[in-house]
């Protein structure tokens, strides 16, 4: 019989894992320990000569256990799984998707380099690369849904700057505005030299590991906050990076250092969230378009930002982002309700099935309002500019029947 390629759905049950391994234990146990005992001092030479980078591994050379800020058996077998999403070489989980996007920016960049960055971002990483990348003497500016390859180039050239790394959130967080990511890699390239390439990092948390493959469209790095989508529970914080064998050993190195390696619970909890990871995310997106649907028709709504209204003529360059880029319009959507904050405020305190909470592609459905709470940080004038409203809403939706959500919105609209 010939070889057969598995699904990355079917993968997630026992990929890098044996149950000999732990007395027939058909799931990886939960390794508990903070240090792990070498069986020679010779072993542990060679352990530590490998993760600390003094040495690459020779031919069929395991990287060995050392210490749990260093490696977990639960975190290797998560990121042995979450590369295979992603079709990566290499993965590195975080204790939060802050944790991964600062270190990432952190090894990547150096005074006197440019980051190139989307806009809006999730009101972490605005923070991040605004106030605090520039202590360091890292020059940061933003660029826009629609700015061609030639804008950004010229823009580039413009400030006179070197650029080091284009940083991506595409959809963007609230808007669901999309980014072209095979131009953001040309203008990467256009600025590379010999000597040093230029990086693309993508923030693919809206999309999650299944509708939206970065790396496939030449990003270095596909970046995730994995309490999202990845978790799906809200009851676990975490961030994941996947990439190359070679820029993923540099991070490990850093997060070595930095501490935010994440521990042997959140590890596994999040290798049983990948077990049902397809499952939810397709059962979401389907509701979601249920969702959207009766939005777009209640009079109490101005606009429904969601990716599966694009239209081919009206949205021509972001329809067709979607239509390379997307496997799906996902389940996170937002939307504009008349009457302001008040009417916002309104709305969001008379949900009975939706939550009240921010976070987002969890089992259950969530609702906040960006202006004043996830986006509370961002600069009035640049909210305004972006199209974040004092009436919109984000809804993150969860598992529910969409009926029943559909009930939900109706009654808190009336």
């Amino acid at each position: 019989m010939s070889e057969h390629t598995f699904h990355p759905e079917s993968l997630m049950m026992s990929h890098g894992y044996r149950p000999e391994w732990s007395e027939g234990a058909i799931k990886c146990p939960i390794f508990q320990t903070s240090t792990f005992v070498f069986p020679t001092a010779e072993q542990g030479k060679a352990h530590f000569e490998v993760a600390y980078g003094l040495r690459n591994r020779r031919d069929n050379e395991k990287e060995g256990l050392i210490y749990s800020r260093i490696n977990n058996p639960d975190l290797e077998i998560l990121e042995n799984r979450l590369a295979i999403w992603d079709s990566a070489e290499a993965c590195a989980v975080f204790e939060s998707g802050m944790g991964a996007i600062t270190t990432v920016l952190l090894e990547f960049l150096q005074p006197g380099d440019l980051l190139l960055h989307s806009t809006p971002l999730y009101g972490g990483s605005d923070h991040f690369i605004r106030h605090i990348l520039p202590r360091f003497g890292i020059r940061t500016q933003e660029f826009h849904p629609n700015d061609t390859e030639e804008q950004l180039i010229a823009q580039v050239q413009a400030s006179g700057e070197r650029l080091a790394m284009v940083f991506v959130e595409t959809p963007a967080n609230p808007t669901n505005a999309l980014y072209d990511l095979q131009a953001c890699r040309a203008v990467a390239d256009h600025f590379s030299t010999p000597e040093r390439r230029a990086l693309v990092a993508v923030d693919n948390t809206y999309m999650g590991p299944l509708w939206q493959h970065p790396i496939r469209w030449g990003a270095d790095f596909s970046i995730y906050s994995a309490t999202k989508y990845i978790g799906g529970h809200s009851d676990v914080i975490a961030g994941a990076v996947c990439g190359s064998q070679a820029h993923l050993l540099r991070l490990k190195a850093l997060r070595t250092f930095l501490g935010n390696m994440a521990g042997p619970w959140t590890g596994w909890l999040l290798l049983r969230s990948l077990e049902t990871l397809h499952v939810r995310m397709e059962r979401q997106a389907a509701t979601a378009a249920h969702v959207a649907r009766f939005l777009r028709s209640h009079p109490n709504v101005e606009q429904v930002h969601y990716l599966g209204f694009l239209d081919p003529e009206k949205d021509a360059r972001q329809y067709d982002i979607f239509r390379r880029q997307c496997s799906s319009a996902g389940a996170m959507l937002a939307f504009d309700v008349k009457g302001g904050e008040e009417a916002a405020f309104r709305v969001l305190n008379r949900l009975k099935l939706v939550k009240l909470a921010v976070s987002l592609g969890s089992t259950e459905s969530l609702a906040q309002h960006p202006d004043t709470m996830t986006h509370a940080g961002v600069a009035l004038d640049h909210k305004r500019a972006l199209g974040i409203t004092p009436g919109m809403i984000r809804l993150s939706v969860g598992v529910e029947h969409p009926d029943d959500l559909i009930w939900d919105l109706q009654q808190a609209m009336l």
